[in-house]
């Protein structure tokens, strides 16, 4: 099976975030993979001085979106993950090709799960752009800093 690319407005195109800092992963669209992308979400978390609570919350929120990722990919495809840090943030962003033409539900019990560990959450789907192309599914959500009080 060939995989398409991701469209060249893919992963990093929803914000204007200069990609010099970004850290991308990719990975076999599999359930195996999570404490992967688990682990690489609480380093750059820790790197980026955030608290062992937020880190925490991230892995969790970047788990949940890779899972419900993972669920709606096409068997043997890729998952690309890009985290994005910032002065007061960091930016997760995954997306598979997926048979399906829907982003996920917002009403699922993991979407909730999702949106309580992140500041931010959004979901969608990209329709394919050629002939036979998969459409692309994307998750992105952000974890602030917490500041010092």
């Amino acid at each position: 099976m060939t995989e398409t690319k991701p469209p060249s407005s893919d992963v990093g195109a929803h914000n204007d975030v200069g990609a010099q800092d970004d850290i991308e992963l990719r990975l076999g669209a599999s359930l195996v993979h999570l404490p992967i992308i688990r682990s690489v979400a609480a380093s750059i978390a820790m790197r980026a001085d955030f608290d062992l609570d937020a880190i925490s919350d991230l892995r969790l929120a970047v788990d949940e979106a890779c899972s419900t990722l993972i669920t709606r990919a096409v068997e043997g495809s890729t998952m690309v993950c890009r985290f994005t840090i910032s002065d007061d943030q960091l930016r997760f962003r995954g997306a598979v090709t997926s048979g399906e033409s829907d982003a996920p539900s917002t009403a699922s019990f993991g979407w909730r799960v999702l949106t309580t560990l992140a500041d931010s959450a959004d979901a969608w789907a990209e329709p394919g752009t050629q002939n036979g192309q998969r459409n692309w599914i994307h998750i992105e959500l952000a974890k602030r800093k917490p500041t010092l009080t």
